[in-house]
């Protein structure tokens, strides 16, 4: 993208220390620190109109001699802008004036006055020939609706990248847009696809606006381990060069991924309670922070079920390093909601499996369509009769 090398873009991380001022589990000393750092962002970039909102929203204290000397600083840019934008209209070329106008484009984007930089985005894109050239106009507005969690906005733009794409453009912005898309399946609870675009853009990763390469591989493993069988978790996560290459520099990560695969159900809980902090305090994880805890327990239930007929309460407890009673509650709860397929005997305190016949299944499947379509066969014949 213009301008954008391997360093985030300094919104998104402005977005984290927003989000991490709300959270409860973030303590008050870090809470003033984080404070401090996102009104001197504010003020550096001049950045009014969030000043503005984050101010009715009580998150910071009103400065106004701030406020004032960043309005009119924000006035005299805008004047440069629109001289430039004027100039270049009357005395230069096409190329000239569309890079006047997406100046003035990352301007607002910089202020942080999201409704102007989608409106002159919109006019930069009129100015815009090449495919190339657009596609980073929609870059921008992905990164605009990453920043303020505008869902329907960024499923609009990769809608748009991906037409885009069919009158031409790079592999290189396609490699980057499969990562944007991920980053929208996982805030959006889409963990199957997030993982397959994720893990085809390990090799090729080049969106460090978004996030540092140590965070997406975070979120590759995350993602994966909830999404994929054992053998595709083994070949495109577990045994990955990339993701060898840097999982040690993730407290937790390592422990929690392999202990997993190689059964060790106790070291697996222990990581798994390192992980969950990381996890809460992730802003595109959070809100699905209970589900990914419910997801994953999943997984490492059935895992370990699999494997017997019928297994003590008192063994599996012994292997995930907890109480007899914890496990009982645990799986109680989980077979309720259809997540795992066993039953529990209270008195011999024994957990028997019953493993759902998928040819059975299909077959009573192929039933009740048969049924539903001979029922709707009837119906037409009779008011074809009348």
């Amino acid at each position: 993208m213009e301008g954008e090398e391997e360093i985030q873009q300094p919104q998104l991380v402005l977005a984290n220390s927003l989000f991490l001022l709300t959270q409860n589990d973030v303590d008050d000393i870090e809470k003033v620190r984080l404070r401090d750092e996102v009104f001197n962002f504010i003020v550096a970039n001049d950045m009014a109109p969030l000043y503005e909102t984050l101010v009715a929203s009580k998150v910071l204290k009103l400065d106004q001699s701030a406020l004032d000397s960043m309005r009119a600083k924000i006035d005299g840019e805008l004047k440069k802008l629109e001289e430039k934008i004027a100039d270049a209209e009357e005395n230069l070329g096409e190329s000239e004036v569309r890079e006047a106008h997406l100046a003035k484009s990352l301007f607002y984007i910089r202020i942080g006055d999201k409704e102007k930089a989608l409106e002159q985005l919109k006019i930069t894109e009129g100015k815009t020939v090449a495919v190339g050239q657009k596609m980073d106009l929609v870059f921008h507005t992905l990164q605009i609706g990453f920043f303020h969690m505008d869902f329907d906005l960024i499923s609009k733009s990769i809608d748009k990248a991906k037409n885009l794409f069919e009158e031409g453009g790079d592999w290189e912005r396609k490699n980057r847009l499969k990562v944007y898309e991920g980053l929208y399946c996982m805030s959006t609870r889409n963990f199957k696809k997030a993982a397959d675009l994720f893990l085809d853009s390990i090799s090729t990763f080049t969106t460090y606006e978004l996030f540092p390469y140590d965070t997406f591989i975070f979120y590759t493993v995350l993602t994966s381990i909830i999404s994929l069988d054992r053998v595709s978790l083994k070949q495109k996560v577990v045994d990955a060069p990339e993701i060898l290459t840097v999982i040690g520099k993730i407290k937790y990560l390592s422990d929690f991924m392999n202990s997993l695969y190689e059964c060790q159900y106790k070291s697996f809980f222990t990581a798994f309670a390192g992980l969950t902090e990381h996890i809460k305090l992730d802003r595109y994880l959070h809100p699905h922070f209970r589900y990914y805890m419910r997801e994953i327990r999943t997984v490492v239930y059935s895992q370990f079920l699999e494997s017997y007929k019928s297994v003590t309460i008192e063994a599996m407890a012994n292997a995930f390093g907890v109480t007899v009673d914890f496990i009982d509650l645990e799986l109680s709860r989980f077979i309720a909601a259809g997540k795992l397929h066993c039953k529990i005997d209270k008195v011999a305190g024994v957990l028997e499996t019953n493993r759902p016949d998928a040819k059975n299944a299909l077959y009573q499947a192929t039933i009740k369509q048969g049924d539903f379509l001979l029922n709707r066969i009837q119906k037409l014949s009779r008011v074809i009769d009348l």
